[in-house]
């Protein structure tokens, strides 16, 4: 008798699909995916597109507490016996997501070792990430932290070129994510641009002199406020 193949499980293309437990939304710009205070009952997986995770006080101070993009999980929090959702999350632009229900979710993660070890991988990513932000908050200037956070949202220190700010961050929401205010942030802006390290085209383009200054701590990017 012939050999049956062996089936192999691509974790992208699965959450990719329609299955059980698995829906695929679209979002449209500025669109809620889930609000604070939500029942927590699925995980997310951005397929397309960028997310804005925000969280707002009982005095209705909002902050903003990340930007998630392709590739990335959100909502995690529910695996973690969080009933209710304790951020709120808001499409950027058109988003293509994967919702998958937290049963849906804990069955693949028993089943699919390598499901398990993509997920695993996020969690630690996301883990440091957390970790260098506090030490950035901790030690950093703000200018210093602004320019880690353009660095970040173009993509530099990845496989593949830095691709240019596509998504509509505004200076207020920059301000908000490293703890400073709009003023200080148009100003830094306005210093990164005259010295060449940012441009201007519709969108804001990072260069890899940002990069450099940042790396090599030069005097342009001051070390405290």
């Amino acid at each position: 008798m012939p050999k049956t193949a062996k089936r192999v499980f691509d974790p992208k293309l699965f959450l990719a699909r329609v299955g059980d437990g698995k829906t695929i939304l679209t979002f449209e710009k500025n669109q809620i995916v889930f609000a604070q205070g939500a029942a927590a009952d699925a995980v997310f997986y951005i397929q397309k597109g960028r997310i804005k995770v925000f969280v707002v006080s009982e005095q209705g101070k909002e902050a903003v507490v990340g930007i998630l993009e392709a590739g990335q999980f959100f909502g995690e929090g529910c695996l973690n016996g969080h009933a209710l959702r304790i951020s709120t999350t808001m499409a950027m632009e058109d988003c293509l997501i994967t919702s998958i229900t937290k049963a849906g979710m804990l069955t693949a993660l028993k089943s699919e070792p390598k499901f398990s070890e993509l997920f695993m991988a996020y969690l630690l990513s996301r883990n440091s990430r957390i970790e260098e932000d506090l030490i950035d908050q901790l030690f950093n200037s703000s200018e210093k932290r602004l320019a880690r956070l353009l660095l970040l949202l173009a993509n530099f220190g990845k496989e593949g070129t830095p691709q240019p700010i596509t998504a509509q961050v505004s200076q207020e929401t920059l301000a908000e994510m490293i703890g400073t205010t709009r003023s200080r942030v148009s100003f830094f802006m306005n210093k990164f641009r005259k010295l060449g390290f940012i441009t201007y085209n519709g969108k804001i383009e990072v260069h890899s002199s940002l990069l450099n200054a940042v790396l090599y701590d030069k005097p342009e990017i001051r070390r405290d406020d």
